[in-house]
């Protein structure tokens, strides 16, 4: 009998860590060299992640990550023959860096896709696309994207909340609103050899939307996807985190308890806060409110002083030690003015030194904390990697909806701790009260 081929690898370049926080049992890396990759393409499992961080980066730098990475994972699957496809994993309020990514990506990997999906839902932290119109939800109302808090962002603004007038924003006009192909709910909950025709007809690089609301819609599409790739179509896929677990089948698990969370023993926790968006403020000024932490704040002004930045960390990594030390929760944040640049570049260099700074503040910790938790997706990609020295981690579960939990490997300075990554933009305005609390 003539053995089956192995399904193609779901390879996920997911620019900030936050992306992993709809699946489990699923191994995150933080580099990318062949043979790491040729170990993770022939490994058990239907994917992996590779933390690229590339939304922290100026645009060029982001393209030569994607390019690296395309070539490394063309070479590594000649070299142990197993094929796979790459989701491009980026911000459900459509920060990022569109189309650049992308194109790198289609480039490195020899090109020839019929076409790229953007599909930005992410349902546990109310982002939803209907008519077109992608949404989140903001206190129980649901508010374009186009007028949120996000679409001002400084490095990644945008104008549009309909998708198709979104692509062509982002493009430049490369790529005309009414040329963007457009996946309804209808086409989604209609009939399946439909769904499935409307994805082989699509051709020559074009670009497609996907609407969501549930993730049955999500579900299906990723039934028609593997029709469609059997019959020899070939799809670059840009998304939110909700598609990854229904394109690879990873069905949903409870909420992580505490005991497997927290170290076991006696000892203090660590939360880490680098995130300047609203929803991000709002949790904090709670939690400082409810008493549950020591809070130490290191000033923003003064380490983009280049004289006084040493000074100001030292201070700052003196006041989590003694607190830690005194058996206190340490909530670790920078001063919430938040400060910019006058362009896009002078912003990221701007995050590049708070960064920095929260990355020094925490490697010079003597005390390994009961629990580690790292707010906004630069800051716990930073302190992951240059503070913790993780390269290969394993995705346990999530704490809170839309909130993953790594266990780190044993190459880091803590094997074993876990790490939580809570992205800036996800929760209500009690969730670091209920996460902490929950901690203890």
């Amino acid at each position: 009998m003539r053995e089956l081929p192995s399904p193609a690898k779901i390879v996920v370049l997911d620019d900030d860590p936050t992306g992993t926080q709809t699946v489990h049992g699923i191994p995150v890396l933080t580099e990318w060299s062949v043979p790491s990759l040729v170990a993770e393409l022939t490994a058990p499992g239907p994917c992996f992640y590779i933390l690229t961080n590339s939304r922290a980066f100026p645009q060029k730098r982001a393209c030569a990550i994607n390019r690296e990475i395309g070539l490394n994972l063309v070479s590594a699957g000649r070299l142990c023959g197993r094929s796979f496809q790459v989701v491009s994993r980026s911000d459900s309020t459509l920060r990022g860096h569109y189309p650049a990514e992308t194109d790198a990506l289609a480039e490195a990997l020899g090109g020839d896709f019929d076409a790229t999906l953007i599909i930005p839902a992410f349902f546990d932290g109310g982002r939803l696309t209907m008519n077109d119109i992608h949404y989140v939800a903001n206190a129980g109302n649901l508010v374009p994207a186009g007028e949120t808090e996000f679409a001002r962002d400084a490095t990644f603004g945008y104008r549009a909340s309909n998708l198709r007038d979104w692509v062509e924003e982002k493009t430049s006009g490369r790529v005309r609103a009414g040329n963007v192909v457009s996946f309804s709910l209808d086409d989604l909950r209609g009939d399946r050899a439909r769904l499935t025709a409307k994805l082989a007809a699509l051709a020559g690089g074009a670009v497609a939307i996907v609407n969501a609301t549930e993730p049955a819609d999500l579900s299906a599409l990723a039934q028609a996807l593997a029709v469609a790739q059997a019959g020899g179509k070939k799809f670059l896929f840009r998304t939110a985190a909700s598609f990854v677990a229904a394109h690879a089948g990873i069905a949903p698990r409870p909420l992580l308890r505490a005991e497997e969370i927290a170290s076991p023993g006696t000892g203090c926790g660590l939360l880490v806060v680098g995130s300047y968006v609203g929803k991000t403020s709002l949790q904090l000024q709670e939690l400082l409110q409810s008493g549950r932490v020591s809070a130490v704040e290191i000033v923003v002004e003064k380490l983009l002083v280049p004289a006084e930045r040493a000074a100001e960390v030292a201070r700052a990594a003196r006041q989590v030690e003694a607190s830690l030390e005194q058996g206190a929760n340490v909530a670790l944040s920078t001063s919430r003015t938040l400060v910019t640049g006058r362009n896009a570049a002078e912003n990221l260099a701007i995050g590049e030194t708070v960064s920095r700074s929260l990355v020094e503040i925490v490697a010079a910790l003597r005390k390994r904390p009961r629990w580690l938790v790292a707010k906004g997706g630069i800051t716990s990609s930073d302190v992951a990697t240059a503070a913790l020295g993780v390269r290969r981690a394993l995705i346990l579960g999530q704490a809170l909806p839309g909130v993953p939990v790594w266990q780190l490997g044993p190459e880091t300075r803590w094997p074993g701790l876990a790490y939580v990554v809570f992205p800036g933009n996800v929760g209500g305005t009690d969730a670091l009260v209920q996460l902490i609390t929950m901690l203890g």
